[in-house]
């Protein structure tokens, strides 16, 4: 168990690091390819370390907003930033292991399948942007 983490701490960090992943997959969708997609980020979950690992692949799944993309963007790229600074207070060690793993999940889902579209490009961007350090 992950010291220092609450229930709602990991919970956080769950639903940043699988919602960016929906968000990629979900930018240029098909059905073979969100297969291929999920089998891709578990991969980069699985790799991770630490309280990171710990977090991502224990409990249950985050819910996400089902109505739109819209919704779950107004999710999950707050709750990306929300996940840094919980790791930054509680984990410093491994901020960089969860900017790593989502970045990873996020590039390894685009790539999945035919490669990565412009649209999941700037998603990945825009991802990143909302795990980068504030000013």
């Amino acid at each position: 168990m992950a010291e220092g983490l609450t229930d709602e701490d990991r919970l956080t960090l769950k639903t940043a690091a699988f919602g960016a992943v929906f968000l990629v997959s979900n930018v240029d969708p098909g059905m073979v390819a969100v297969l291929k997609e999920s089998l891709a980020a578990s991969g980069a979950f699985a790799g991770a370390s630490g309280v990171v690992k710990e977090a991502l692949t224990t409990g249950p799944l985050p819910r996400l907003p089902r109505d739109s993309i819209l919704e779950v963007e107004a999710t999950v790229l707050p709750a990306l930033g929300r996940a840094v600074r919980i790791l930054r207070e509680k984990a410093p060690e491994d901020v960089a292991v969860f900017r790593e793993v989502v970045l990873a999940a996020a590039d390894r889902v685009a790539r999945a399948h035919a490669g990565v579209a412009p649209e999941e490009a700037a998603m990945i961007e825009r991802i990143r942007a909302a795990l980068a350090e504030p000013a």
